[in-house]
């Protein structure tokens, strides 16, 4: 392909791993043609290839890479100067846009995507979006590599790139937060022990996911197929729905998009 070597920038980081060691596993990224930086010049978890490199200063991997890649917080992006004139920029990062890349690292060609915490499983929905200058290179190799570690998606605009980040990038720990709510209410109305309610709520989500993902239905067809056997479930969705827990679920989805797409001005956390 013409892109030879990746430098990542955060690569130390959960994320950064999450996201390399499959593409490393599956070829996609030779391990000669890796560099990583990270403030302690090292990183663990890259034992099985030990010919990528390791820096603790960024302007070495710049001068180095084909391709930048971008895995650190949004808020600590005003500590990285790097001319990358010339270079794919890829940016994991929420809530910088494209333009804000393309003009603090002097670069047209630009990606941003936003897998999420699955991608440690290989299980990672990654949607992502190319600048008009991004050549058809760029896009093959930002398909592979995020193909690595789930399932990749082009998206033709910012905006549905904004919306992803809440409904598929924030979408895990939302899926936590009702696993935590039903943990919780097995304890108080239960009567059941912490750590039980916990073991089975971890097995009802697997097993739930696992069958929302494989099953010929939608999720809605499944839901009305429960509600149809008028049964202890029926009497569940009902009432939850009569509470109409649809709008607190929107209304997480919409702040948590919006928050996406304001950009620098609110990049405060």
């Amino acid at each position: 392909m013409g892109l030879t070597t990746l430098g990542v920038i955060g690569g130390a980081g959960w994320l950064g791993r999450a996201l390399l060691r499959p593409a490393l596993a599956d070829g996609v990224v030779q391990e000669d043609a890796l560099v990583i930086s990270s403030r302690r010049g090292r990183a663990e978890g890259f034992e099985a290839w030990p010919g990528v490199r390791f820096t603790n200063g960024n302007a070495a991997l710049a001068a180095a890479a084909d391709i930048v890649l971008l895995s650190v917080r949004p808020q600590d992006l005003d500590a990285i100067r790097l001319d990358l004139s010339g270079k794919l920029v890829i940016s994991v990062m929420a809530m910088v846009t494209s333009a804000e890349l393309a003009s603090r690292f002097r670069t047209r060609r630009v990606i941003r995507a936003m897998p999420n915490a699955c991608a440690e499983k290989r299980l990672s929905f990654t949607p992502w979006f190319a600048s008009q200058d991004a050549t058809a290179e760029d896009c093959l190799f930002t398909e592979r590599f995020f193909a690595s570690s789930g399932e990749a998606l082009r998206v033709g605009s910012e905006a549905e790139l904004n919306y992803f980040t809440a409904l598929t990038g924030s979408g895990p720990a939302f899926l936590a937060a009702f696993a935590d709510a039903m943990i919780r209410s097995a304890v108080a109305d239960g009567g059941i022990a912490p750590a039980t309610a916990e073991r089975a709520v971890r097995r009802l989500f697997l097993g739930g996911s696992t069958l929302i993902a494989e099953a010929e239905q939608t999720p809605a067809e499944i839901v009305e197929t429960f509600v149809s056997y008028a049964g202890t479930t029926a009497a569940g969705l009902e009432t939850m729905a009569a509470a109409d827990i649809r709008t607190p679920i929107a209304k997480g989805l919409r702040a948590a998009a919006e928050r996406a797409a304001a950009g620098h001005a609110r990049r405060t956390t």
